[in-house]
């Protein structure tokens, strides 16, 4: 499978750059694999697709304001993004410009958090705490929306659900819900797991490789607890339909249908994967090209997503992180 067959053209107009005020107001595009047929509706009226018994599997993975700007010693900007907390205030993370040198202090807000480079692409932090370090960073928005991130991104580039901090993006498929109606699908009669998968900086590595199969996912770490694996092995045996909330609940579920509970998962799903554990997928649309995208197409086709996704942008949909979504049935 060649790279430039995931590919389509996409107007930067139709990228959005801000969220909606009203998370359920977003455009939900119906895809129904079976007849073809597409449906244009508000992501509130989703309520009309899931019914009970479905299981609905959501990532309640928390995004970290991880991103923080400072300066060298010497004055030079530095922008610093943290990956993955390792022991104690020392963390992997990304350092641009990359002439940080080992042992070298890097100074955030005017003085009021230092860090050291103590090995490469690693920070060891003077704080008292990891929320303190967090306090002198911003929320990390994905390279296509084109603006500094504010203080609406902190509440909206993040899940109604997010309990587990760890997450570098948001898993933008459950940005759309809000309280009110994932309590009304629970009192539906709607199951609602919750599992993790903590977003790494893989989410927005570009796929380099002609033939896709050579292409390596980054590890990410997921967990599924006691609760959630009782209610999806529940819904398996009994053949109720499994949803998952976007591709890393999706990736999630796949990984665990090989018996795994807890780990790190690099799993990579394109066209010919055979699905075990997802019936349906709830997903925003996706950059070209990308492992995202190509989930979507092995999910429900070539066919039907490519025209889907046209119809979506004849529609003008909203696309990306902020944009509006996709269920999949």
């Amino acid at each position: 499978m060649k790279l430039a067959d995931f590919d389509y053209n996409l107007p930067k107009e139709l990228i959005a750059q801000y969220p909606l005020k009203e998370r359920e107001s977003a455009r939900l595009l119906v895809l129904e694999r079976k007849s073809g047929k597409i449906e244009h509706r508000i992501f509130k009226d989703i309520l009309d697709y899931i019914k009970p018994p479905d299981l609905l599997v959501l990532n309640d993975s928390k995004v970290s304001p991880c991103r923080l700007f400072g300066r060298r010693p010497s004055g030079g900007k530095v922008e610093v993004m943290l990956l993955k907390k390792k022991e104690g205030l020392t963390f992997e993370a990304m350092i641009s410009p990359g002439r940080v040198k080992l042992n070298e202090e890097v100074i955030f807000n005017n003085g009021g958090l230092l860090a050291r480079l103590t090995a490469r692409d690693e920070l060891t932090f003077e704080a008292r705490s990891v929320e303190d370090i967090y306090a002198h960073g911003v929320m990390p928005l994905p390279p296509y929306i084109k603006r500094k991130s504010g203080e609406l991104d902190n509440t909206y580039y993040q899940t109604v659900y997010a309990q587990h901090d760890g997450s570098v993006a948001s898993p933008t498929a459950g940005l759309h819900f809000t309280p009110q109606l994932l309590e009304k699908l629970k009192s539906s009669g709607v199951g609602l797991a919750y599992v993790t998968l903590h977003v790494g900086l893989g989410t927005f590595k570009p796929v380099k490789v002609e033939d896709i199969t050579r292409h390596k996912m980054e590890k990410e770490y997921f967990s599924i607890s006691d609760k959630a694996s009782l209610l999806i092995d529940r819904a398996r045996s009994k053949r109720e339909r499994i949803i998952a909330t976007g591709t890393t609940s999706c990736r999630v579920l796949e990984a665990y249908a090989s018996g795994i509970r807890e780990g790190e998962t690099d799993l990579f799903i394109y066209p010919g994967y055979k699905f075990k554990m997802v019936d349906s997928l709830l997903t925003n649309f996706h950059l070209p090209k990308s492992t995202l995208y190509m989930l979507t197409l092995a999910f429900a086709g070539e066919a039907l997503i490519k025209k889907a996704y046209q119809e979506a942008i004849d529609n003008k949909y909203r696309f990306y992180s902020y944009g509006d979504c996709m269920l999949i049935l």
